[in-house]
């Protein structure tokens, strides 16, 4: 039986009548509960008595109820927030066995009365608004607003501003119809919600992201305790951005983002416009080797096989052997702002923003120097600010190799010398994700960072394709990058366009090799380069510059760009335009269709069906015109097709396929929908669940459909082949299957345990594990300076006498100090002993009167 009953256009409510009585009445409140009062349901006669306190100044709550022998509740009371005892006698209880109250007894309509209300209170009441909105009943929280507040702490909007934000909505903060302090406590219970089931409702978001992108993958690593270990995933988009813009990579790592204290590692790269594409993230648990060397396996899985040219990353140790074991032919780089902070750290005074140390050394750190340059400005600037005994300074040139741009002229880095993209990236998703977030959030999130990424990038490309480009000199040179690189490249190409004025062309053979001058050569520091060589080659085709620009960024250097001019060419030769900084970066048609199309937008885009449609019928093109017999063949089926679907073609439906493919059947890609050849349908890869990886771990991967020959072996695509002899075997859709995986995974996955740090979350950023110094110091030997032994026991010792102790000096005084007395017995005068142990007995002065040690009780 309900709670309430069916209201009634005729039945006029309690409040109304309240309401509308109040004048005639002239009592002090205007809702006032009384013996009779009859409401529809519980709620309703909940909410009166509560304004009916609200105006007396107290707080109710539910108390006790009573059921029938049906089951059905037909006894509710309603009493003061002071009604009852303390649990305990001396407590800061309010409870005060207040006797305030009202009864509800059911109607035989299923409706409400009251018979009994108790008016009188113990206590004092409370009168200002500030005071009573402590009281939990008249702190409510509507679920609207509760919504709101939901949205808000997920976009990591703090507790001050999502009040003030609240504040807004009411008229006035005053308005607001409960406190800070409440809203602190749903803030919490909202981030425990959102914590439970965590596992779960991460794959149910993996699941929802398959539907949409049938190329997004994931893959996790469990431990012996089925709890995640490390988990990856990227989707359609980053792999395509991978796929042209893969060649350098940067991997860095950042903390305190999310609930279990998981390190999150971001792969990013840079496109055609200069700025981060995202590529794949990582939640991992640990920083060991296995799980790097897991990671970067993976992810060159995760990306059809393409491995980086170069990759960028921090000093950690662990992450270098991970590399050099997984990526040996690829280039390893550390982080320049790495080095940076830690100079900051070191240096101290030397280091300050007005030091003139620390402009040289950033001049000397990001410029474009040759390694003669580099290293005479480091010998000259440590012996200018006397800095030549500094262990800070002194490690890091050591390993120059690793960092210093000099050393890294003939490697490809695409003007990326440090992982400031992956630090910017890791800021950027700071302001998205909340301190210790849940991992389904930090997922959402993520996604959430990946789309604005897009929206700059959409920008970018709307800026090339309409925006005019302003020239600076007006030349053939110039004009020509104009229409070859993209706008934000041509700004880069202007800026070395205008430093190739300051320089002199001098002919040493003519169209071979040349000698390029700096006009002010004598203006410049002593350790500047300022001739330069420059070799051509290839009949004016290709120019080759000392100082190795070209091939570090991929950008024609200001030396071989003053040759150009010299030589007067209008365009830049095609071997220094490197296609992804131009326009045509992004070309996914093959190598004979390019003069067709130079680009093709993404799957999700509007016109995705024409792009797709229109590549299909080139290639139809393309072996039609092979012979005659073809042309006839693919003429007649051409004509064919074309009248077939002249009908069904009518309807313009304005949808993309995927927007199309929901609507058909509900999720795209469905089980209804039995468009797949047996070839495409055998090339699913099925989860690969249960296999040992790196550290004795279990790892589950989800990957998408994959195209035969990339990211496949060929016994993997024979087996595939073998398994489907025909199209009807194939019943059950990849995205599907892949939902249900991932409900079933989801279900036997546990989430990393969590481990609770004193304080409130923060998200400033932990010292990496490399960075953390060690509780223990290292102890050094004095000889040899190596570790595990003395100089007693060094082997390089020989014959060498033990170094004598230094004497002690005063500080004061400088003379040496006195050796210590040995302490003796004040009693016996002896050294090994205090008095009170000492062993001689007393002997009592005063004649006649015992020593103190023969009284019972006494002791000397």
């Amino acid at each position: 039986m309900p709670d309430e009953r069916a209201t009634s256009a005729e039945r006029v409510i309690a409040l109304e009548t309240a309401l509308t009585g109040f004048a005639e009445r002239k009592t002090d409140t205007v809702v006032t509960p009384s013996v009779g009062l009859t409401f529809d349901s519980i709620i309703e006669a909940y909410d009166f008595y509560n304004l009916y306190s609200w105006e007396t100044g107290f707080g109710i709550r539910y108390a006790k109820s009573r059921t029938n022998v049906k089951g059905t509740r037909c006894m509710q009371e309603f009493v003061c927030c002071c009604s009852g005892k303390p649990k305990e006698p001396n407590s800061t209880s309010s409870r005060c066995q207040c006797q305030a109250m009202i009864r509800l007894l059911r109607t035989d309509d299923d409706g409400w009365y009251i018979n009994e209300f108790r008016s009188s209170h113990n206590h004092q009441m409370l009168n200002t608004c500030a005071e009573k909105l402590h009281f939990p009943s008249h702190r409510h929280i509507d679920k609207y607003t509760r919504e709101l507040v939901s949205q808000l702490r997920e976009n990591n909007v703090n507790l001050s501003k999502v009040y003030s934000t609240l504040a807004t909505f009411f008229g006035r903060v005053e308005n607001v119809p409960f406190t800070k302090r409440c809203l602190r406590t749903l803030c919490g219970k909202l981030s425990r919600e959102q914590a439970d089931d965590d596992v779960r409702k991460t794959m149910a978001i993996f699941s929802e992201m398959k539907v949409q992108d049938s190329e997004f993958s994931y893959n996790v690593q469990v431990d012996d305790e089925s709890r995640i270990r490390t988990l990856m995933w990227t989707n359609g988009r980053s792999k395509k951005q991978y796929h042209h813009f893969g060649d350098v990579v940067t991997f860095d790592t950042t903390y305190k983002t999310n609930l279990y204290d998981m390190p999150f590692g971001i792969f990013v790269g840079v496109n055609n416009h200069f700025q981060s594409v995202l590529y794949a993230g990582v939640l991992m648990r640990d920083e060991t080797v296995d799980t790097f060397k897991w990671i970067f396996d993976e992810f060159v899985k995760m990306m059809g096989g393409k491995r980086p040219i170069t990759i960028l990353t921090d000093q950690a140790r662990a992450m270098e052997v991970a590399i050099e074991d997984v990526y040996p032919d690829a280039t390893q780089r550390w982080c320049k702002w790495h080095i940076l902070k830690k100079a900051k750290e070191s240096l101290g005074s030397n280091y300050t923003k007005k030091s003139d140390f620390r402009a040289e050394f950033h001049k000397l750190v990001h410029e474009m120097l040759t390694i003669e340059e580099f290293e005479d400005r480091w010998a000259a600037l440590l012996e200018k600010y006397s800095l030549t005994k500094n262990t800070h300074l002194t490690q890091i040139y050591e390993t120059r190799q690793k960092w210093a741009k000099p050393y890294f002229a003939g490697k490809f880095c695409a003007r990326q010398t440090s992982t400031g993209r992956s630090e910017s990236a890791n800021h950027m998703l700071k302001q998205y994700v909340p301190p210790s977030c849940s991992m389904n959030l930090f997922v959402k999130q993520y996604n959430k960072l990946q789309f604005d990424r897009e929206q700059e990038e959409g920008f970018q490309e709307k800026r090339t394709r309409l925006s005019g480009a302003v020239l600076k000199v007006n030349t053939p040179l110039e004009m020509h990058a104009s229409k070859v690189y993209t706008r934000k490249m041509f700004e880069i190409f202007g800026g070395i366009l205008y430093e190739s004025g300051s320089y002199d062309v001098e002919e040493i053979i003519p169209k071979q090799k040349y000698i390029v001058t700096h006009v002010k050569a004598e203006k410049r520091e002593k350790w500047f380069k300022c001739r330069y060589e420059v070799n051509v080659s290839d009949n004016l085709g290709y120019f080759s510059c000392i100082c190795g620009l070209f091939e570090h960024m991929g950008m024609v250097c200001c030396h071989s760009l003053q040759v150009m001019n010299v030589l007067r060419l209008k365009e830049i030769p095609p071997r220094h335009i490197l296609k992804r900084w131009s326009i045509h970066g992004r070309d996914n048609l093959p190598d004979h269709l390019k003069h067709y199309q130079q680009d093709m937008g993404p799957p999700d885009a509007p016109t995705y069906r024409h792009s797709a449609l229109y590549i299909t019928a080139l290639e139809v093109v393309k072996m039609g015109d092979r012979n005659l017999e073809s042309y006839k063949f693919m003429l007649d089926g051409l004509v064919d097709l074309r009248e077939r679907g002249a009908k069904i073609s009518a309807p313009n439906d304005g949808l993309g396929i995927a927007e199309q493919q929901v609507s058909n059947t509900g999720v795209a890609g469905g089980s209804n929908g039995k468009t797949k050849s047996c070839k495409a349908a055998c090339s699913v890869r099925s989860v690969e669940g249960n296999h040992l990886s790196a550290g004795g771990a279990t790892s589950v991967s989800v990957h998408p459909p994959a195209s035969q020959g990339e990211g496949r072996t060929k016994s993997q695509d024979m087996a595939s082949e073998g398994s489907c002899p025909n199209a009807n075997s194939y019943n059950s859709d990849y995205s599907e299957t892949a939902s249900r995986l991932d409900v079933n995974v989801g279900d036997s996955m546990l989430a990393p345990e969590r481990e609770k740090k004193r304080g409130r979350p923060t998200t400033s950023r932990d010292k990496a594990p490399y960075e953390k110094g060690s509780n223990k110091r290292s102890r050094f030997c004095s000889i040899c300076r190596g570790k595990g032994h003395k100089s007693s026991t060094c082997p390089d010792r020989g014959d060498a006498p033990k170094k004598e102790r230094k004497v002690g000096t005063c500080s004061k005084c400088g003379l040496p100090k006195k050796e210590r007395k040995v302490g003796t017995c004040s009693k016996c005068g002896l050294p090994g002993h205090r008095k009170t142990t000492c062993s001689k007995p007393l002997v009592s002065s005063m004649p006649g009167v015992p020593p103190a040690h023969s009284f019972p009780g006494t002791f000397v």
